[in-house]
């Protein structure tokens, strides 16, 4: 039977295809041809979720009366854990009752957010390059994006300067992302002063993915946008306990920030979804509560990773930026060859998934995502294929 007659909406036909769901075929082919995978291409932990997260949830496992619904906006311990994490870490004060709001991750919400908010028509300002869901959940809203060129020789920060006046007196919301997914970009704090001062100028709702905040090394210390002043009355902030927890299957984030612009996303979840599973919720609580001796070694572990891969990568040609934050290297291709034939290149001679700059926007051409997600040990043998087949920076 022909079934032509069934399609996707425009809004599913408009998206591009999503470059992981891509990878994963060509890693199954792969892996049929035989393929000893070395897999540094989603930003996936390799790690175990903490003992004492897996515990608690055994043990809210046991309790019946998480068995049911949860309330929609979440379980009132969890979003006192959450406000509570938010003091320790920023000395930023936030109420529980409706300055917090759980998340079935942070995709979820970054993208519902764009539901929730963005008209069909709506101009949205976002990075290029940039985790896709900032610009692909307001696509799938009917928004229009204008791209925000990041540029290596600004280190990948915004320049607020490079935005017409024209389009800001149009734009409705402005996505970003400090310490940045995917090139590893850090912004000085006078950065998220200036970029409040610009939203309340131009009257733009500020969403700031904080995702990686916790994988600072060096003595880094991330700003989050609730710090500055003025920044909750124009803006949210978005988080996942994915990274730095270990725990991307048990899909938990969270957005803080602007009561009002909270209570919307809230409205279109009650519609939804009924929200994260209360076992899950309490399991969080406990992350959120563990020592930070527990955060100390999880940044050691990806600040060691980070120093062999680039030390490797230098002796085969490449002068890859040090960072100071997040699980990733953005490291540049070879002059010549672009990034989706380098990418495949790589896979199909030595096994190794890494994702093209441009799955990130036509702003990440010529480029490679590299994700720390393996033991050094795995680093070495990634160096060791490189140099065997002659991958090089030349």
């Amino acid at each position: 039977m022909n079934m032509d007659w069934i399609s996707p909406a425009n809004r599913v036909q408009a998206l591009p295809p999503y470059v992981f769901a891509r990878l994963d075929e060509l890693k199954a082919r792969a892996r049929e041809q035989g393929l000893d995978l070395i897999d540094l291409g989603m930003g996936n932990p390799d790690g175990a979720t903490p003992q004492p997260v897996v515990e608690a949830a055994i043990a809210a496992l046991q309790e019946v009366t998480n068995h049911g619904y949860p309330p929609f906006e979440g379980t009132a311990s969890f979003r006192k854990a959450i406000t509570n994490w938010y003091f320790r870490r920023y000395n930023v004060k936030l109420d529980p009752d409706g300055e917090a709001l759980p998340l079935l991750g942070s995709k979820e919400g970054l993208t519902h957010l764009a539901l929730a908010y963005v008209n069909p028509g709506d101009l949205v300002l976002a990075p290029n390059p940039a985790y896709p869901a900032h610009f692909r959940g307001p696509l799938i809203a009917g928004g229009k994006i204008h791209s925000i060129l990041l540029k290596p020789e600004n280190d990948w920060i915004i320049d607020l300067g490079d935005i017409p006046d024209s389009v800001a007196e149009q734009a409705k919301i402005l996505y970003f992302n400090y310490p940045s997914n995917p090139t590893g970009a850090t912004a000085p704090r006078e950065f998220f002063q200036d970029i409040v001062a610009f939203a309340k100028k131009y009257e733009i709702m500020l969403v700031h993915d904080l995702c990686y905040a916790e994988l600072a090394f060096d003595g880094y210390q991330p700003t989050s946008l609730l710090e500055i002043p003025g920044g909750k009355d124009i803006g949210v902030e978005f988080h996942t306990m994915s990274k730095t927890y270990n725990m991307a299957g048990w899909r938990v984030g969270f957005v803080v920030g602007n009561s009002r612009i909270i209570q919307g996303l809230r409205t279109l979840k009650t519609n939804l979804d009924y929200g994260l599973f209360a076992a899950l919720q309490s399991a969080a609580e406990t992350a959120l509560q563990l020592p930070d001796e527990f955060l100390h070694q999880v940044q050691e572990r990806y600040r060691q990773r980070r120093d062999f891969l680039i030390q490797g990568l230098g002796k085969l040609g490449w002068n890859v930026r040090k960072t100071l934050a997040t699980m990733y290297l953005w490291v540049p291709c070879p002059p010549g060859v672009g990034s989706t034939d380098f990418a495949l290149s790589v896979l199909q001679k030595t096994g190794v998934v890494v994702t093209p700059g441009n799955a990130f926007g036509s702003g990440g051409e010529g480029y490679l995502r590299v994700s720390l997600i393996a033991e050094c040990e795995r680093l070495g043998e990634v160096l060791s294929r490189f140099q065997q087949v002659g991958i090089s920076y030349h």
